[in-house]
């Protein structure tokens, strides 16, 4: 499965918008392209995305075959305590990338 990188905040104020911003290195293949002898490149594509902070989930997107190579998603949330914002991203295959960052309110 593909690397995750995330951008968030390490501090926030009680119940302030936060922007979490995450980028996917990832081919998400279509399954419409043809190799160099003319046979179809399987389907293989991030088709889900979550996100739980404090146990509480916060987003969640599913993905189609349209979506560009090396996805860009970004999301805001109130922070209501200091916790674990919990990301995961599921494969085709049920491969999964799970990265957790945690915000601490000050």
């Amino acid at each position: 499965m593909a690397k995750a990188r995330v951008k968030a905040p390490k501090t926030a104020a009680a119940g302030e918008l936060v922007t979490i911003k995450t980028l996917v290195n990832h081919k998400m293949e279509s399954g419409r392209r043809k190799d160099g002898d003319g046979n179809l490149i399987p389907r293989k594509i991030i088709n889900a995305f979550s996100a739980t902070f404090g146990g509480e989930e916060v987003v969640s997107a599913k993905f189609e075959p349209a979506i560009s190579t090396n996805p860009y998603f970004q999301f805001s949330f109130n922070v209501p305590a200091t916790g674990d914002l919990v990301m995961k991203w599921t494969d085709d295959d049920g491969s999964t990338v799970e990265q957790t960052k945690t915000i601490t309110v000050a």
